[in-house]
């Protein structure tokens, strides 16, 4: 038994032999079934992508039935226990986790590569004192390629190097002076002494107090995070940055624009939407008539924080959250929406309504109510998610350009619109 997929062409009596890869045939195969000369041939037509590998990839394996997500092969429960932050940003990034020595090196030069450019800082002192932190973190991301114009030389190893230590690095410091801009406060300079969300924690909230010391739960709270947002193959954002990158544009440019993707409500935004269903819900005893409502489909209620494009099962991301938001509310105090969270979850996972439809808690669902325990305004989650989802935009990126068989991005379409006509004077329009 060969690999092969055999097409018969109603249309002309035709038969093809397709070869099968990995489960897959390859499009342009299907470019030779044509029903004549002057035919383009056969096209697929997949709105969103939702049949359509576009690349070979290494990094991240989901399997969405059974609720696996892998990082280079290691399970993501294992990395959020064992691991933390700038370890597994290595792992993604390199393929391999670093030796200890391999792991000094790296903590070093992202930690050299924390400071911003003092221009930067004038930069983002221009945004409107009511701008979202997010229009300011993509803003300057992106004019970070002034910067730094060697990061042009995309096909250099060793310049390629130097972007990611300082996209790594100073993400966070961008994040976080985006967020005192938005509140009105003096921008705080990294302090190295600090691990990696440890400073972010420091940049973000320190005052008047001479040495920040952030609270160690929620530190180790944060980098658990970070580990669970830093890659998740094909989404919107990584298929951004990699059709961006496959112009050859330069990293702070693709890293802009997939930060732009992940701005949506769809995508980044949607922690937000769950705890804006919560404040509409209220209280635990109304649970039930908004479950009622949600399957009747009567008004715009939607349950937010459930199903997935990929996930059919429980989200492994939101079994680990969950974890954490027990310890992070023994530091904070329980947010009050958590009771009508844990409600609803219980609820749907119990109904045949949301069970038969596969919709189960995804990693949304809890992940703003940590980040609103922990201080944070709304508008900052998209922002939280930037910062780790670099090490997997970069790594993505990269796989790209050194794929021989990737070419600048360029979709096919299906025209719809009138055929050839004449131009009309304008005195002569109906």
């Amino acid at each position: 038994m060969t690999d092969t997929l055999t097409v018969v062409d109603n249309r002309t009596g035709k038969k093809y032999e397709l070869p099968v890869h990995d489960g897959t045939i390859r499009a342009m195969d299907l470019r030779q079934i044509k029903t004549g000369a002057d035919d383009f041939g056969l096209m697929t037509y997949d709105p969103a992508f939702m049949n359509t590998a576009n690349c070979r990839s290494a990094i991240t394996y989901i399997d969405g039935d059974n609720g696996i997500l892998l990082y280079r092969g290691y399970p993501i429960e294992q990395l959020a226990e064992e691991s933390d932050y700038l370890e597994t940003a290595y792992l993604i990034l390199f393929g391999e986790l670093p030796t200890a020595a391999q792991m000094q090196a790296w903590t070093r030069e992202i930690t050299l590569h924390t400071m911003l450019h003092e221009n930067i800082k004038k930069l983002m002192e221009g945004f409107q004192y009511d701008a979202h932190p997010m229009a300011i973190f993509l803003s300057t991301v992106g004019a970070m390629s002034s910067f730094y114009p060697e990061a042009k030389h995309i096909h250099d190893k060793s310049a390629r190097m130097r972007q990611t230590h300082r996209l790594i690095a100073k993400v966070p410091s961008i994040a976080a002076w985006a967020y005192r801009h938005s509140i009105g406060r003096p921008y705080v300079y990294p302090d190295n002494d600090l691990s990696f969300s440890g400073n972010f924690l420091n940049m973000l909230f320190k005052m008047t107090e001479l040495k920040y010391q952030p609270n160690p739960v929620l530190a180790r709270a944060l980098d658990v995070l970070f580990i669970l947002h830093a890659d998740h193959e094909q989404n919107c954002s990584t298929t951004t940055m990699r059709t961006i990158g496959s112009s050859h544009a330069d990293p702070y440019s693709s890293l802009a624009g997939a930060a732009a993707a992940l701005y949506g409500p769809l995508h980044g935004g949607a922690n937000e939407a769950v705890l804006r269903m919560l404040n509409e819900i209220g209280s635990v005893n109304k649970v039930p008539e908004f479950i009622k409502r949600v399957k009747s489909g009567e008004g715009n209620n939607r349950l937010m924080g459930f199903g997935h494009r990929v996930y059919k099962s429980y989200d492994p991301r939101a079994k680990v959250i969950k974890k954490i938001a027990d310890l992070v509310f023994a530091v904070t105090g329980k947010n009050p929406l958590l009771e009508i969270a844990l409600e609803l979850e219980r609820i749907a996972l119990q109904d045949d309504y949301f069970v038969t439809r596969k919709l189960y808690p995804n990693v949304d669902f809890y992940s703003g109510l940590i980040y609103q325990a922990m201080g944070f305004p709304v508008e900052m989650f998209p922002v939280l998610f930037a910062i780790p989802r670099t090490a997997g935009w970069i790594a993505q990126w990269e796989e790209m350009l050194l794929d021989s068989e990737q070419k600048i991005a360029r979709p096919r379409q299906i025209y719809t619109g009138p055929g050839t006509r004449d131009y009309i004077p304008r005195e002569q329009r109906q």
